[in-house]
């Protein structure tokens, strides 16, 4: 049971801005020293742009989470792949972008009947239109054992199904 707790928080934010697009949003938007609500509208219209509208096409918007993987094995994956991005977690972990690997992979846009992955993002799965829960997972499963077989690297869903 917990009682009690202590929490310390910094007055000053520690921005991220080499994550993805921020940096170079930023940049084109001619803002050199961004302060925190600078980096939230950026992220925002990131997302906006990158991301459909579940209102417009039925998606859970990002499927899957981005993988975490041992230093090590993010540099034998890089000799293979110059162009793979990671992102420091710790001294020993690097995270990979899993919509970079998906669309590596050449999953971007394509269909599975009614179901597919979107065309300008590969980490959102889209319903274009009567499919059902089976064929969502069934494409997921799909996806899930190409990128493991492609890069040994097992992705993990985002999204909770019900």
């Amino acid at each position: 049971m917990i009682l009690d707790v202590d929490l310390r928080l910094s007055t000053k934010p520690t921005l991220a801005l080499d994550y993805g697009a921020i940096r170079e949003e930023l940049e084109k938007d001619g803002i050199d020293k961004p302060d925190i609500r600078d980096v939230y509208h950026t992220v925002v219209h990131i997302r906006q742009s990158k991301l459909p509208d579940p209102k417009v096409i039925g998606n859970a918007g990002s499927f899957f989470k981005n993988p975490v993987i041992p230093m090590a094995e993010f540099l034998s994956l890089k000799e293979r792949f110059p162009q793979l991005p990671g992102y420091v977690v710790d001294a020993s972990s690097m995270k990979v972008p899993a919509g970079w690997l998906i669309d590596q992979a050449g999953w971007k846009g394509q269909r599975r009947g009614p179901c597919g992955v979107h065309d300008r993002q590969a980490l959102v799965i889209v319903n274009h239109g009567g499919a059902t829960s089976a064929e969502i997972r069934n494409l997921a499963a799909e996806i899930m054992t190409d990128i493991q077989a492609r890069y040994d690297i097992l992705l993990e869903q985002e999204v909770n199904i019900l």
